[in-house]
């Protein structure tokens, strides 16, 4: 028994019996042919004309800069008003005694989540004191408070916005969309133009990243409302705002209340990236500093700090948004009198919170440990960095003709090992096709172009073509239109080599991710004991905020591509398992009670029945790992990457508004067309499924 269906060719019947996916990687397999045969000959199929290329870098500077200066006088008048509860904020938290704070954490973890939240709360707030960082930690919760409610008031009036006029939901959901995959840096540049250079910068580029969430949420659980609620309303005589305030924002509280704790991750992650341009003594700052230093477990320590914070963040909001039971209010208060009685007693004789410094030795130990160790093991180590590099980041990168040199493989690839390489691939391909995997065959062949030219050394008309097939099976004429235009406004503007090598990064670690993801997520699919082990890795992994990736890989593996690549997967390989463990053990007890009743053994329900139900789910973290990956691409390039995420990082440095804005549409581009590309085979499936 089986649960998998083609989908639907949407235009019919297709000529020579071919299938609509046969006719895409036909065209695909031709157009790659015909670009690598003439490349040597025709110079313009292979590299994009320079004097087809439009200046839009400079025509996207001149009129950015234009029109900031134009508003800056407004832009530096809000900044000099948000200055105020900034420093109120931070006044604040760095006035209120330490017992106080702690026992104020102490006490919300009771009433949201009793006990154990109050533990975390104290054992968290604690571990921030003892680690000597409890300045930094203040300024950094400075920045969360004041920027968060900016953030949440955007984010709601976004999404209250786009539920009553529906004319202009579709304008609104594009505009999210531009704001959730545009890379994080790239807000940074036209904002340090606006607001200068201070922690305001990082305070408003965190309300701004943080918004589109809370507005997501809002607008989901409103249309989530039962009928039944919105018509008693209506019935009871109340005015559109009662209607709106009084019952449908009330019964859709869930829903916007997960909003807010994604909200709350989403503008931490942001302050500790402002970090770079805030020049705020933070505890992004800290992290940054130590890392420039090589001061590893200075750093660590500091990212631990971060870690923690996201982790007690994280979990009592989410429990204010899941748990509907508030625990007992006068042990609420009594914490709090406990934690004042102490800030009185310690009051002008208690210890500094600066002068904790608990773990300074475990640092400095992490420091001589680490680099006693990579003194005993540098050579492999490194070895194992250089073999990832020259037998496979290096081929993919720019193909077996330009990787295999004397100095790394023992011999030099030629003309001949290239024919003999597309002839076994040929044969392969002709193997399929005997056997009537029509897609197969020439995804084979495909994959032989890829590897034997290399990724950011592809055709462009190979690649315009090749994703205007995808976007053709996935979505029809329309995506393809849409897709073709979007990479046509990359060519046009000159960051398309840049693009292709961004492309290789994000797509060999996507690529990796999906391979040891989806392997861990069947493994916890098919193991109870495994996914509770994996669970809670998972979990920490999803609150840890993307600077904090870098630590660990910078330890061992210093600067450079190979670092990058297994920071990218660290980050985005967790939807991936969630998805696919999801996606596994949620197929239907009819069908699997069917299967048992037709004498499927335990690998035929799982091959017939549960991955083929499971795939749509399984796209859907695909998609969700694709758009990390880009995400993290840019944080990356703090460490040694090419392609737009150096452009943008260096457009910072230089406040060149003008390349921060284009590199940063390009990489949101290739991030919307992929998206897009998943989403419209994830519907396929789903419709095949009859879901």
């Amino acid at each position: 028994m089986s649960v998998a269906a083609a989908p639907p060719d949407r235009a019919g019947p297709w000529p020579l019996g071919l299938t609509q996916g046969g006719w895409a990687v036909l065209v695909a397999v031709l157009t790659g042919a015909v670009t690598i045969l003439l490349g040597p000959s025709a110079g313009w199929l292979v590299t994009w004309p320079d004097p087809l290329t439009l200046p839009a870098t400079q025509w996207v500077g001149t009129g950015l800069e234009a029109f900031l200066e134009a508003i800056k006088p407004a832009a530096r008048l809000f900044s000099a008003f948000m200055s105020y509860p900034m420093a109120g904020a931070n006044w604040l938290l760095n006035e209120t005694p330490w017992p106080l704070v702690i026992a104020a954490a102490t006490a919300i973890g009771w009433y949201v989540g009793g006990v154990r939240m109050a533990l975390l709360g104290l054992l968290g707030l604690g571990f921030v004191l003892a680690s000597g960082y409890w300045s930094e930690s203040m300024n950094t919760l400075a920045l969360v408070f004041v920027s968060v409610p900016l953030a949440l008031l955007m984010g709601l009036g976004i999404g209250i916005l786009a539920y009553e006029y529906p004319r202009v939901k579709g304008i609104v959901q594009a505009v999210l969309d531009i704001m959730q995959t545009v890379p994080t840096f790239a807000y940074l540049t036209p904002l340090l133009l606006l607001f200068g250079f201070g922690p305001v910068v990082g305070l408003i580029a965190s309300a701004i990243y943080a918004a589109p969430p809370m507005a997501r949420n809002v607008l989901l659980g409103l249309e989530r409302v039962e009928s039944d609620i919105k018509d008693a309303a209506v019935m009871s005589g109340g005015t559109r705002p009662q209607q709106l305030f009084l019952v449908e924002l009330p019964a859709a509280t869930t829903q916007i209340m997960v909003g807010v704790n994604q909200c709350l991750m989403a503008a931490l992650s942001m302050v500790i990236i402002a970090a770079v341009i805030g020049g705020f003594n933070d505890i992004g700052w800290e992290v940054l500093l130590t890392m420039r230093k090589a001061q590893f477990g200075q750093s660590f320590l500091a990212g631990l700090v971060i870690v923690v914070f996201a982790i007690v963040i994280d979990r009592m909001s989410g429990a204010l948004a899941r748990e509907r039971e508030r625990y007992d209010g006068r042990v609420f208060w009594a914490i709090l009198a406990v934690g004042a009685a102490v800030s009185l007693a310690l009051w002008g004789r208690g210890p500094d919170p600066a002068g904790f410094s608990a773990f300074t030795s475990t640092a400095d130990a992490v420091d001589k440990s680490l680099g006693a160790f990579t003194a005993a093991n540098g050579a492999a180590l490194e070895a194992f960095k250089n073999g990832a590099l020259f037998y496979v980041l290096l081929p993919l990168r720019i193909g077996l003709d330009g990787a295999v040199l004397p100095f790394t493989w023992g011999f030099q690839w030629t003309a001949q090992m290239s024919l003999v390489f597309y002839a076994v691939a040929a044969a392969l391909a002709a193997l399929a096709l005997f056997r009537g995997r029509v897609v197969l065959a020439g995804m084979i062949l495909i994959a032989a172009m890829i590897l034997e030219t290399g990724i950011a050394e592809l055709p462009w008309p190979f690649v315009m073509v090749g994703a205007g097939a995808l976007a053709w099976v996935s979505g029809g004429p329309r995506l393809t239109a849409l897709v073709i235009v979007l990479l046509s406004t990359i060519l046009f503007s000159g960051l398309w080599e840049r693009a292709l090598l961004s492309l290789y990064l994000s797509g060999v670690s996507v690529f990796a991710c999906a391979v040891v993801g989806g392997a861990i997520g069947l493994l916890c699919a098919v193991s109870p004991l495994a996914w509770r082990i994996v669970r809670p890795i998972c979990d920490m992994l999803q609150t840890i905020p993307l600077f904090v990736f870098l630590i660990p890989v910078l330890m061992f593996f210093q600067i450079g591509e190979f670092s990058a690549f297994l920071a990218i997967c660290a980050y985005a390989i967790v939807p991936m398992i969630r998805y696919t463990q999801h996606g596994l053990v949620n197929t239907p007890e009819d069908l699997i009670e069917a299967a048992v009743a037709s004498g499927a053994t335990t690998f035929q329900i799982l091959h017939d029945v549960r991955a083929p139900y499971a795939v749509p789910t399984i796209l859907l973290g695909l998609n969700q790992t694709i758009l990390y990956a880009f995400a993290m691409l840019v944080i990356a390039a703090l460490i040694g990457t090419t392609g737009l995420g150096q452009s943008i990082y260096l457009a910072l440095g230089q406040a060149d508004v003008g390349l921060g804005i284009s590199a940063g549409a390009a990489m949101a581009i290739l991030a919307l067309i992929a998206d897009r590309l998943v989403q419209g085979f994830a519907e396929d499936r789903r419709r095949a499924l009859g879901l």
